[in-house]
């Protein structure tokens, strides 16, 4: 029983473990590939002995391996790693079709699929120039802004506008302006945001169709506003346009796709 007379469940216990477990695994990232007991303590604010069990745990399970320095990935995710890499990974095809657009446009490509609330990032391929708007594979954006999530919310239903508002930090009342995205979206053809997430960040997005001609992932552009006045992205459009056609007609074929 806990404090207020009502019965606790293994499941709930459980539940609370994992998120516990992920949020250190989550610790870790490129810049910082190694962490402290005492950093995951002070980024938790979890009690000293609960951390040491925790970390002991992934340890025991190869998800977390100790070294002099501190704690850092293990090898048992080596496996997942590897599995997620296959799994995600775009067709040959595909990949150069972003490469190619990236070496052109000298902006930065992102290829974006709705996932419940969020747009998750599925590929990526940075621009070469050293200013540059930079998402890592596998992350999630909101869908309250943002010229992808337009794009994404193109067929979106009431239900789900009124929930991603809800969310947002506009209120509920900012479902009314994303159904007007989404629709300027779809009879445009593609959608463009200026500061609407990130101050000084701009964004082009087109739609890449799936065989039924539904909307599966939005490609865009992205980088600092001053490098997209309305004249440079009307040339985004296009060419952004000319690339989602090559992936539509190769089709589109990825683990998020909803025609798999």
């Amino acid at each position: 029983m806990d404090e207020t007379g009502n019965e606790r469940t293994d499941e709930a216990t459980g539940v609370r473990s994992v998120r516990r477990a992920l949020d250190i695994l989550g610790l870790l990232t490129e810049d910082r590939p190694t962490v402290s007991l005492r950093e995951i303590v002070e980024a938790t604010g979890l009690a000293k002995t609960t951390v040491v069990r925790l970390v002991q745990t992934l340890e025991q399970c190869g998800l977390l391996w100790i070294t002099p320095a501190g704690y850092t990935a293990g090898p048992g995710l080596w496996r997942w790693a590897h599995l997620a890499h296959t799994s995600w990974e775009l067709p040959g095809e595909a990949r150069k079709v972003l490469r190619e657009l990236a070496e052109e446009q000298r902006e930065t490509v992102n290829l974006f699929m709705l996932r419940g609330l969020h747009r998750v990032c599925v590929a990526q391929q940075e621009s070469p120039q050293p200013l540059r708007h930079v998402v890592r594979v596998g992350d999630e954006l909101p869908l309250w802004a943002g010229a992808s999530a337009k794009i994404l919310l193109r067929d979106a239903a009431d239900d789900l506008l009124h929930r991603i508002a809800v969310a947002s930090p506009h209120g509920e009342g900012h479902a009314r302006q994303l159904r007007v995205w989404a629709d300027l979206a779809a009879e445009r053809g593609h959608a463009v945001s200026r500061g609407e997430r990130d101050e000084g960040l701009s964004a082009v997005a087109v739609p890449v169709l799936g065989r039924s001609g539904t909307v599966v992932a939005s490609l865009s552009l992205s980088g600092p506003s001053h490098r997209f006045p309305e004249a440079v992205v009307e040339r985004f459009t296009e060419a952004l346009t000319v690339a989602a056609r090559r992936m539509s007609e190769q089709g589109f074929d990825h683990p998020l796709d909803p025609m798999k």
